[in-house]
């Protein structure tokens, strides 16, 4: 348009884009991360710092960028083929396999099991720590094909599933597991009338022959539908039994169970969860009849890791989002990161994190010594309860509290915010919500005294270190044992002040401040109140450089 007042070549221009932080992506995971670098070694897995490096570049850029594709696209499931055939397949996002193929090769899901030498259980945990910060739903069909292989290599007639599953090998094909070099386990333990009490349930599974079992009956969750074998819970004549069921049989046929519908859950988007209908679906019995939860314990031990690490990533990842923006952003003259109320917030959080992280790879060794070392075992059995409630109960109101950090923009898609946020709720809810681990941990109490005498040498190792720390620690000791109405509490105090023991453990620098917000009374009821004269600067240099 020309004319008075107007020029083709005037500028239109309406927007400038300013005060913006540069992109996340292109970060290094590992090296970015003190508290994990320094953990791995304490915890004995210095051998595997070369491995660790390179998966915490490729987690921190390449798998970052496809974890969005994945969870934009989301699975979905197609019952029949278009000659009206049955088929129950799931359909992924190729972004979805990718992350598979380099979580797999890459020993997210096996290195404990294929490579075992000390150290390779926290080396494990670390990767998956790795893994879950870039792409949180492809941890969970990761998680249970680790932890199926703890139950699956002690069963003979199994060895080649146990083998195949601990492989580096990816193989998405939807076809017979001895056409594969590598295979994926889910799980089938609950039901619509039992949830988390698994000895209500109904499915039935009726004998063969000595070892196989005909599957009658229905799971309400039936996770990671797309894998090769799934661990599966009924009832055989014996009582509450352990069975592997495969997806295809040996001739190649599926095996006979119907895909009924994927879930609509709230967050997890990436990965697919279902609902199943076994028809008579042909199972392997693993383990005794009737002693169905004994044999999964080892496997729930590994899934409890996994929780608590899958929480303690989703920590790591917000913070370092949030920590990220308030160094670019400029508020009213200065850095976000500048303002002392920000700063605190943002040291709260790197606190809350660490503690996370130190206590996930301490039970991580703990798991790495337990199959020679009673008092490790012990721990790892109190540890994984404790964690994974207290962990997983923090993620939540973590993540939100990051995403207040960059207000607005935590709020939208191009965050990766907002995913975090439907994520945290899961690791809480999975394998045994909060009641059902403090239940566990008061049992464990109870009926197992090496368990509490694990916890006491753990926790007054260090007792001369702190005077704060010992305090409490004598005020922990002289406590009654509570009764179940206060479990929670109890919970919520000895897992206080075991995150205390290993920040003191591992000398950390941030140990002091834990100690006086956590255990001194110096702190409120949500993140940004930790007390004045902490250098909080130095918090916040060490959380992300």
């Amino acid at each position: 348009m020309s004319g008075p007042g107007f020029s083709s070549t005037a500028p239109f221009e309406t927007h400038v884009v300013l005060n913006q932080p540069p992109p996340f992506a292109g970060r290094q995971l590992w090296t970015d991360d003190a508290a994990l670098m320094e953990a791995v070694h304490r915890e004995g897995a210095a051998a595997f710092v070369p491995r660790l490096a390179q998966y915490g570049a490729l987690a921190g850029d390449e798998l970052y960028r496809l974890g969005f594709d994945a969870n934009r696209d989301r699975p979905r499931l197609r019952t029949h083929d278009a000659q009206g055939h049955r088929i129950d397949t799931v359909e992924f996002h190729p972004a979805y396999h990718q992350l598979m193929t380099a979580a797999k090769a890459h020993g997210v899901a096996g290195l404990s099991w294929h490579e075992p030498q000390p150290g390779a259980h926290v080396a494990r945990a670390a990767l998956s720590y790795l893994h879950h910060q870039a792409e949180a739903g492809t941890s969970c069909p990761l998680t249970m094909t680790h932890a199926a292989v703890a139950v699956l290599r002690s069963q003979p007639n199994l060895a080649e599933w146990a083998r195949k599953a601990a492989a580096p090998v990816y193989d998405p094909r939807d076809v017979p597991v001895a056409d594969k070099a590598g295979i994926t386990l889910g799980m089938g333990m609950t039901e619509k009338q039992g949830g988390s009490d698994v000895r209500a349930n109904t499915t039935r599974a009726e004998p063969i022959d000595g070892e196989r079992y005909r599957l009658v009956g229905h799971k309400w969750f039936f996770s990671a539908p797309m894998c090769d074998g799934f661990l599966v819970l009924a009832q055989a004549p014996g009582g509450l039994t352990c069975l592997l069921m495969p997806r295809r049989l040996a001739d190649g046929d599926r095996n006979a169970f119907r895909l009924v519908r994927l879930k609509d859950k709230l967050g997890d988007w990436a990965n697919a969860s279902s609902e199943v209908e076994f028809c008579g679906a042909q199972a392997w019995r693993v383990g005794e009849e009737g002693r169905g939860v004994a044999t999964i314990i080892g496997m729930v031990m590994m899934t409890r890791l996994d929780c608590m690490l899958g929480a303690a990533a989703e920590m790591r990842m917000a913070l370092a989002q949030a920590l990220h923006h308030a160094r670019y952003r400029r508020t009213f003259g200065r850095l976000l990161v500048e303002h002392p109320l920000m700063a605190n917030v943002l040291a709260d959080l790197a606190l809350e994190s660490e503690a996370a992280t130190v206590l996930s790879m301490r039970i991580a060794r703990a798991v790495d010594r337990a199959s020679f070392d009673a008092g490790e075992a012990a721990l790892a059995r109190l540890g994984t309860a404790l964690g994974k409630y207290w962990v997983c109960k923090r993620a939540a109101t973590f993540v939100n509290e990051a995403q207040e950090c960059l207000g607005g923009a935590g709020y939208v898609e191009e965050s990766m915010l907002p995913r975090l946020y439907r994520q945290a709720p899961l690791n809480s809810i999975w394998e045994g919500s909060g009641n059902i681990q403090c239940l566990d941990v008061l049992r464990a109490l109870a009926r197992e005294p090496e368990t509490l005498a694990a916890l006491q040498g753990e926790l007054s190792a260090v007792a001369d270190r702190d005077a704060r720390y010992a305090a409490a620690l004598q005020r922990w000791v002289t406590t009654p044992a509570p009764e179940e109405s206060q479990a929670r509490m109890f919970c919520e105090r000895t897992v206080l002040l075991l995150q205390a023991a290993l920040l003191l453990r591992a000398r950390s620098p941030v140990a002091d401040a834990f100690i006086r917000s956590r255990l001194g009374g110096e702190h409120g009821w949500v993140f940004g109140t930790l007390p004045a004269g902490l250098d909080l600067s130095e918090i916040l240099a060490r959380a992300l450089p």
